[in-house]
């Protein structure tokens, strides 16, 4: 419109707005109702559709007044205004309105009055259908009652009645299946637009059946039109077959009788006479043989339909005359051809007899040969199955003839004396006539036994290829019938599919419906995939045997072909349903909203960055409100009292509330690379960030059906992303920000980490500088940082951990992947929480069957703490993260850690470390920190080692503290960082596991003597000075009491061991009775201390029991392993497999070398029994290296002895004192 006119007649611009708003909505309405198809023939999608086609016809009618108010206001405008332009505007765009109106309304009704006329039409088809269904399953049943062809008169009569009835009822159905199909194609015609899938395919369905049931009709009335002709014909083939038999009898005697005449063999010429007729009579009765076949089986099959009958009688009896007389004609032709042969030359005609059959079975053979291979599907197959039964039919009519052969062999052979074999093989003249006779004996008996070995031969092979063939043909019609049910199957689905409409097509609310739609068909489809795999597995089956047809092939391709493409399409449907219900506004976040429930609202920023709104406290925050509930929960773990372990269960029950738990590092690595996330130092806007993450837990999903909630997942996810790494709420985040978040808290291998953050940060040649490292390691502390924990870790600065880094690597420009991660494996303090928490993870699920000493849970669950100061002491994680204790158990005394259940090479570890404590005063744990050794058994990297080489490197570790003084601090942690007591704890850890630092070289067991002699003898004899100190003050105190009593006149008081209580009526004064329960006081403490040192002796023969127990069990193998010691590669590479055996030899060779005088030796005196002690414990660590694991049992079992010696000194001492 002119603008001129608008100054004109402002009125016009809100007519314009409205105006404009209303055909917008009429457009949009009318591309609705055309874009709107429905399945033809499925009433409930038809219903459906009308009952949306009268909500849309509801709402155009509610829009009326709209309408109406707009044709007055623009009335109102015409008479208001003089301007002719603008009235004819007015005018025109009234008319276009109300035209538009009327369209979409015409359209409206139109497609209501069209849906009604489906409904009935389809109504009716389905009825129509339902009858011809009806009509075809008494057509099928019929079919399936028919009998087998009887071969009578009477009984052909019959069922060739019943076929012409049958057949006059199909007449009569067809007009149902007609009726069926005239439907249908009105359907197909009429609503051409709509879905007309369902109908083809049910029509098509029905006019198979239907033409498969015509078809076996017609092969049953040509069936019974055989059998009719056949069982006319037969009587007069019979009658036929029966006169030229009279015919070849009376020419069988005929000959018989004149071979049989008196000399006439001799002459030559009569017996070529006999033989030529012999030769023509034989070859009409081979001619005759299918012949006879042939009515042999007729009979058979009349004889079955007459049982029982006369007639069944009769034709038995000239069956069985027929079959009588063909075998005797047969055995007159073989015995005439036996007789007219019967000559001075008989072994010569045996001879070629034999040869003849040898030929004749060689043929046979050559002929079963060529039938093979098997076929490879079910009519190659029955081919040679027909083939093969003529193949056997033969030989059973070649039976007889070879069975007579060798039987005339056998005979002539036992009759024919020595003097007529002479005669019969008169040359070579040079030969005696035994050699002669032996000669033609040996030769006929071989060619006999030749002729018998390949006629058995023969028939084995023949048997086995039958069996070969029933095998193959049960097989295929297996393999054929999981075909053909699997080729239904996956035409049901594809008309399924072929329903679909584009999903652009859709309206958005219904998305999600047909979103639930697709995937449950996808779960109901799901059996398909083993009927796929049961056809692929039957066509695995036949080779390498039998090769399938190229037919069979095809087929087999085609099924897993359609089934990928079906699973394809379903997968690709679920893709595009996704993105239309994610995408189908610009910045609308739609599937999102369901993550909250009321009050709660998600709400987005212009920035695209969402918040939620609180409807009854009418707030808004940045935080979901599962997000808020989450940190609220975190407050629980601040009692844990090591930074290190609070930040790993903190991020590990964030970990767990993400369900980034089930996130494993190759799915996260698919997800960015689908979404082309390769420039790490590209910014990433919210929308990006959301389409990663409903990849992957969509994915997740799949997996996890039960534990994953896409929107909710997604949108806490990108809560704490944003919290991570965007506090200002900018709505972008770098590439690498992301990476660094999602990789951190997934499932995988720590070390497979490493090497992942390494690589988005290493250049292609795959080295890192500084500046690199750096902004990774800022992004990896942001993760701690957020959760208020930077500052144990050495705070938001990562310089220092940069400059320790390159450090380590020499002070190299540039560090390579191998040296990142030794550096890593040392555990920094800026990412000490990343390993700390994959320990915590492992942990959660262990089982340690020992009892807490302060809670007294049992089993403990998760971490278990040991005491390396006393025997069987155990704190659960809950305790020792607490910091609770027990009586006698102070927080400085050293434990270790333990994720999963201890082995034995473990308890022995523990136990030598227990003995050396126990030498150990109050004074040492108070000067030394309290050290927790972290078995990282929990760590996939990391293996076990074998006994030997824990033990050696446990060894190792004590010596190397003592020199040390305790310190266990790395050289490439700067001096400046702050390191609180747990963190100081988590260095020890490191640096114990660091097996490539020279600190933790394997070093001799006999180094640990030094230590003991420089340290702990001193140790020692403070502490017995100690306890003869307290001696000699309690004598004192003793005497100067005593002298007071004898002072006052008292009677004397009784030695400090037998001292009574005084009984309160005595008149001693309270002074007394203070100094009294003083003195028992002493004693007392005296008594407690010999009983702890007798306890701790018994503690440890106990453990030396259990020990030598484990030790003397039985020994397959007694061979020592005497491997000298050698670097902990060399230890890593032993088996765990191997700790049981090695403890059991080493445990034999203990029991022979130690006996119980040993053990039971009587104590000294205080300064001899010091010198003992000492001189045991020198003798207890050999000073060279090459000694086996005997060795340090051998220890063991020494220092058991020695601190036995010691209890029985030091208890001696308090005694005499």
């Amino acid at each position: 419109m002119p603008s001129s006119v608008l100054l004109e007649v402002p009125a016009l611009a809100d007519f314009n707005k409205a105006w404009a708003e209303l055909t917008d909505w009429l457009s949009r309405l009318d591309r609705e109702i055309k874009s709107q198809r429905v399945i033809v023939g499925d009433l409930d999608d038809i219903n459906d559709m009308i009952i949306k086609q009268k909500a849309i016809l509801q709402d155009l009618e509610q829009r009326r007044p709209q309408l109406d108010e707009l044709i007055t206001a623009a009335q109102n405008l015409k008479n208001k205004t003089s301007n002719q332009e603008a009235r004819t505007i007015i005018t025109d765009r009234i008319e276009k309105i109300q035209s538009q109106w009327d369209e979409v309304h015409g359209h409206l009704q139109s497609r209501r009055q069209q849906l009604h006329e489906m409904l009935k039409d389809s109504s009716q088809w389905l009825e129509a259908k339902q009858e011809a269904e009806q009509v075809l399953e008494q057509a099928k049943a019929k079919l399936e009652s028919w009998k087998e062809i009887s071969y009578t008169v009477e009984a052909l009569k019959k069922q060739n009645a019943e076929l012409k009835q049958f057949s006059k009822e199909i007449r009569q159905w067809q007009i149902n299946v007609d009726v069926a199909n005239d439907m249908a194609l009105k359907l197909l015609r009429d609503y051409s637009a709509d879905d007309t899938r369902k109908v083809e395919l049910m029509t098509d369905n029905i006019n198979a059946t239907w033409a498969a049931i015509n078809k076996r009709i017609f092969e049953r009335e040509a069936a019974l039109e055989s059998a009719l002709r056949m069982l006319q014909q037969f009587y007069l083939d019979l009658e036929k077959f029966l006169a030229w038999l009279t015919e070849a009898e009376t020419t069988a005697n005929v000959l018989q009788d004149a071979t049989h005449k008196e000399k006439i063999l001799e002459d030559a010429k009569t017996v070529r006479e006999l033989m030529k007729q012999w030769q023509e009579l034989q070859a009409e009765i081979d001619a005759h043989t299918d012949i006879f076949h042939n009515l042999d089986e007729n009979g058979q099959k009349i004889l079955r339909s007459l049982e029982g009958s006369e007639d069944a009688t009769l034709l038995q009896r000239r069956l069985d005359n027929m079959n009588l007389r063909w075998s005797e004609l047969r055995k007159k032709s073989l015995n005439i051809r036996s007789h007219l042969e019967a000559s001075t030359d008989q072994w010569k005609r045996l001879h070629l007899s034999l040869q003849e059959l040898l030929a004749w079975l060689q043929l046979k053979e050559d002929e079963l040969k060529q039938q093979a291979p098997i076929g490879g599907d079910i009519p190659t197959v029955q081919k040679q199955n027909d083939i093969h039964r003529t193949f056997k039919r033969e030989l059973k009519t070649k039976e007889p003839v070879i069975r007579s052969a060798l039987e005339t062999v056998r005979i002539f052979l036992a009759e024919q004396p020595v003097e007529g074999l002479e005669k019969l093989y008169p040359e070579p003249r040079e030969l005696s006539p035994e050699e002669r006779a032996h000669k033609v004996t040996k030769l006929l008996q071989r060619q006999a036994d030749e002729v018998r070995t390949e006629w058995d031969k023969l028939n084995l092979q023949s048997a086995d290829w039958q069996k070969k063939i029933d095998d193959a043909l049960e097989r295929l019609q297996g393999l054929q019938e999981a075909m053909d049910e699997l080729d239904l199957k996956l035409r049901q689905a594809e008309v399924f599919k072929g329903s679909w409409q584009p999903v652009g097509d859709l309206l958005i609310d219904s998305l999600q419906d047909h979103l639930e739609k697709v995937k449950v068909y996808r779960a109901e489809i799901v059996p398909l995939k083993e009927k796929v795999h049961q056809v692929n597995e039957l066509a695995h089956r036949f080779t390498p045997d039998i090769q399938l047809s190229q037919y069979n092939l095809s087929c087999v391709e085609d099924l897993n072909t359609r089934w990928k493409v079906l699973q394809v399409a379903i997968d690709e449907r679920i893709r595009q349903l996704h993105e239309a219900h994610r995408d189908f506004g610009p910045t609308s976040q739609h599937f999102l909203t369901t993550s909250v429930q009321g009050p709660w609202e998600r709400a987005i920023s212009p920035n695209k960055v969402p918040y939620y709104i609180n409807h009854e406290t009418q707030t808004t925050c940045w935080d979901h409100p599962k997000m808020t509930e989450l940190y609220q929960s975190l407050a629980d773990l601040n009692n844990v009292r090591f930074s290190a372990y609070r930040t790993a269960m903190k991020l590990r029950r964030l970990q767990k509330a993400l369900c980034l738990d089930l996130l494993s590092l190759s799915a996260a690595c698919d997800a960015l690379d689908q979404h082309n996330l390769k420039q790490n130092d590209q910014p990433m806007d919210i929308l990006q960030i959301i389409n990663c993450l409903t990849t992957i837990y969509d994915r997740l999903e799949q997996e996890h059906n039960n534990l994953v909630n896409v929107p909710l997942c997604v949108d806490m996810c990108l809560n704490w992303l944003l919290n991570v790494y965007d506090t200002g709420r900018t709505g972008r985040i770098r590439v690498l920000s992301f990476k660094t978040g999602v990789v951190s808290l997934c499932k995988a291998h720590l070390e497979d980490k490493y090497r992942y953050l390494f690589k988005q940060v290493a250049s292609s040649t795959g080295f890192c500088d500084q500046r690199r490292l750096g902004l990774l390691l800022h992004d990896s502390i942001q993760i701690p940082r957020q959760l208020g924990e930077v500052a144990s870790f050495g705070g938001s600065n990562i310089e220092p951990s940069v400059r320790s880094c390159f450090q380590f690597a020499n002070n190299k420009p540039e560090i390579e992947a191998a040296l990142f991660l030794d550096w890593m494996r040392l555990e920094p303090q800026s990412m000490v929480w990343l390993p700390v928490l994959h320990r915590v993870a492992a942990a959660e699920t262990a089982k340690h069957q020992a009892k807490c000493n302060i809670c007294k849970e049992c089993p403990i669950i998760g971490f278990r703490y040991r005491s390396l100061k006393h025997f069987n002491y155990d704190i659960c994680q809950s305790c020792f993260f607490s910091g609770r204790v027990a009586k006698g158990h102070k927080m400085h005394y050293p434990m270790v850690e333990y994720c999963t259940p201890t082995t034995s090479g473990e308890d022995v570890r523990d136990f030598a470390k227990v003995l050396k404590n126990k030498f150990r005063t109050k004074r040492y744990f108070a000067k030394h920190p309290r050290m927790v050794a972290l078995k990282p058994a929990s760590s996939p990297q990391l293996s076990h080692d074998d006994t030997h080489s824990r033990i050696e490197h446990y060894a190792s570790r004590l010596a190397e503290m003592e020199n040390t003084n305790g310190s266990y601090l790395n050289d490439s942690i700067s001096p400046n960082e702050s390191i609180d007591d747990e963190h100081l704890l988590i260095q020890h850890y490191c640096q114990s596991l660091n097996q490539e630092s020279p600190l933790s070289q394997p070093r001799s067991p006999a180094q640990i003597l030094i230590s003991l002699e420089s340290e702990e003898r001193g140790e020692l004899e403070r502490i017995l000075a100690d306890l003869e100190e307290e001696n000699r003050n309690l004598q004192a105190e003793y005497d100067r009491l005593k002298q007071q009593h004898d002072h006052k006149g008292l009677s004397p008081l009784p030695s400090p061991p037998e001292m009574m209580p005084v009984s309160p009526q005595s008149p001693r004064d309270a002074e007394l009775i203070a100094e009294a329960k003083l003195l028992r006081q002493h004693k007392g403490r005296l008594e407690a201390r010999m009983q702890i040192l007798e306890d701790h002796n018994k503690q440890l023969e106990s453990q030396l029991h259990r020990l030598r127990q484990l030790l003397e069990q039985p020994q397959a193998d007694a061979k020592v392993n005497g491997t000298t010691l050698s670097s902990p590669s060399t230890s890593l590479q032993r088996s765990d497999s191997s700790q049981p055996m090695l403890l059991r030899v080493v445990g034999s060779q203990t029991s022979e070398t130690m006996g119980e005088d040993e053990l039971l030796s009587p104590p000294q005196d205080t300064s001899t029994g010091l010198e003992e002690v000492m001189e045991q414990l020198n003798n207890s660590f050999p000073s060279s290296r090459g000694h086996n694991v005997g060795s340090l049992f051998h220890m063991a079992g020494d220092l058991g002895r020695a601190m036995e010696t010691l209890v029985t000194v030091m208890t001696d001492d308090k005694e005499r004192a």
